[in-house]
């Protein structure tokens, strides 16, 4: 085998034609409920190789948006997917809110509310995806109506117990751009009458409200983390969810140079690869 041929298949050429791109795609986190509310649960991780990437074909880079929290029952939202090329992870469910019913199901589910049996956890991995890109929420607690924390890239969200609103689920790392980073935390979920909201998982989750309104915090942007649960009866604006995120690796002697989108190009974290960080939609050629 030539030199040059034999670098290429270490480096990641495709020997279906075409070459090979490793990818982390996280979605956009779901917002926190409103007036005593789950954590929201955290955008689908995924990540894995993408072969057969042609010279000259463009490829599109879809970041999802973080759920837009709300001050009333109806209307905190699930996040937003996020696409590269053929490769799409599932927005993050929204927190389950007080006396309303609707689907708490997500790339992790959202937390429990109080309400009823229609406000139970959201499932996790709702893409049906192979590993998961996430896991359920956790449940509520009747003591002060405390609601059950947003499921994470690595775990279930936490059930609320005590009177204290559970934890967001902890998320998933990635050393795809040359260092650990933890993404995709499930949000905390808010109380009702006392105790504490819940801590939001590890990767960007926010932390679930108490009455009077403090601490109600979003995913952190561009993490996909869940927004935290807002408290009641105060009425805070529950917490938004983070926004997703792209990441592609990329042998040198593949990678074109055309991109669209102002990703943040990385030649030196990794040597030999070319990194490519999309925090806003774009594309790639290759």
């Amino acid at each position: 085998m030539p030199l040059g041929a034999n670098k290429a298949a270490m480096m990641g050429a495709s020997s279906g034609g075409g070459y090979d791109v490793e990818y982390l795609v996280i979605a956009g986190g779901g917002a926190g409920g409103a007036q005593a509310g789950g954590g929201g649960g955290a955008g689908g991780f995924r990540t894995a190789t993408l072969g057969g990437i042609k010279v000259g074909t463009s490829y599109t880079i879809t970041i999802g948006a973080g759920g837009v929290g709300s001050s009333t029952e109806a209307n905190p939202t699930n996040g937003n997917d996020s696409v590269f090329s053929t490769i799409s992870s599932t927005a993050g469910g929204v927190g389950a809110r007080s006396n309303d019913s609707g689907n708490w199901d997500g790339g992790s589910g959202g937390g429990a509310g109080p309400g009823g049996g229609t406000n139970g956890p959201g499932s996790g991995n709702a893409g049906g995806y192979t590993p998961v890109e996430g896991y359920d929420g956790g449940d509520l607690h009747a003591t002060n109506n405390a609601c059950g924390g947003g499921g994470g890239a690595s775990e279930v969200g936490y059930n609320a117990a005590g009177g204290n609103g559970g934890n967001g689920g902890d998320g998933r790392s990635s050393s795809i751009s040359g260092s650990s980073v933890t993404y995709a935390g499930g949000g905390g979920g808010g109380v009702a009458v006392s105790g504490s909201g819940g801590t939001g998982g590890n990767g960007g989750g926010g932390r679930g409200g108490i009455p009077g309104g403090a601490y109600v915090e979003p995913g952190t942007a561009n993490t996909g983390g869940g927004g935290g649960g807002a408290s009641y009866p105060d009425r805070t604006v529950s917490g938004n969810g983070g926004s997703g995120k792209v990441i592609l690796k990329i042998a040198d002697e593949n990678y074109s140079g055309t991109t669209t989108g102002s990703p943040t190009v990385d030649t030196s974290s990794v040597a030999d690869y070319t990194i490519l960080i999309y925090n806003a939609s774009g594309t790639y050629t290759g």
